[in-house]
């Protein structure tokens, strides 16, 4: 009997570190002086653009804040370097980061509010200091998660998933947001991390079985999402 294989399509971090080890190759090649890669160089921030759409299309639009902060920043000094605007004329909106910060609060909180019950969803957000919250529902449906310079901690070893699979979305700016799980819980990442790390640091099992229980989305940058067990 022949055996099937599910192709998995690249997620935005795979695509956000095959970009950077892009741009190292085309750095080197430039100070080395083996190829002129300078032009090449001019349309790096278009890349990025590229990165962002792909991490709307690939979380289907859950993950919305921190594509379109990378959409508009990279756009805005791709818009630089190619001479149609000045860096003066684009720093003025700087203020729209501070904006999609706020929405990302705030789509947390609406979320938290519709097509969830109090016990199965859960919304934590840590400003300059600490939360830890624990979730034992046996129908955990997911979590909005939200650190600035702070830490977020959210405790699901107790949390039982039935309809498959849960979701998380996390955002990490200056801060680290952990989710602790289930050794035993099969989770797929795809946080976009700019300048911060997202890792599922559980030891590896054999074994484990191909459903999904949590998908965990989100944007890191200056900061970090941890999976632990």
């Amino acid at each position: 009997m022949a055996s099937t294989t599910t192709r998995r399509i690249p997620t935005s971090q795979f695509l956000l570190g095959a970009l950077v080890v892009l741009v190292g190759v085309l750095l080197l090649l430039a100070t080395t002086g083996a190829l002129p890669t300078r032009n090449a160089l001019l349309y790096v921030p278009s890349l990025f653009v590229v990165v962002g759409l792909w991490a709307l299309v690939q979380s289907r639009l859950r993950n919305i804040v921190g594509p379109l902060v990378l959409i508009g920043v990279a756009g805005a000094a791709q818009l630089v370097v190619l001479g149609y605007a000045t860096a003066d004329q684009v720093v003025v909106y700087w203020p729209l980061l501070v904006i999609a910060v706020g929405l990302s609060i705030l789509l947390g909180q609406f979320r938290s509010r519709v097509g969830h019950t109090e016990n199965a969803f859960t919304s934590a957000f840590a400003a300059f200091g600490g939360v830890e919250k624990r979730n034992s529902s046996k129908e955990f449906t997911g979590a909005d998660l939200t650190a600035l310079f702070g830490g977020t901690e959210l405790d699901l070893r107790d949390a039982k998933v039935t309809d498959r699979p849960a979701q998380i979305n996390a955002v990490a700016m200056f801060g680290g947001v952990e989710i602790v799980v289930p050794r035993e819980w099969n989770v797929r990442l795809d946080v976009l991390p700019v300048l911060g790390g997202a890792s599922d640091d559980r030891p590896r099992r054999d074994g484990e079985h191909d459903e999904v229980d949590l998908v965990v989305t989100g944007f890191a940058a200056f900061g970090g999402v941890s999976i632990t067990d």
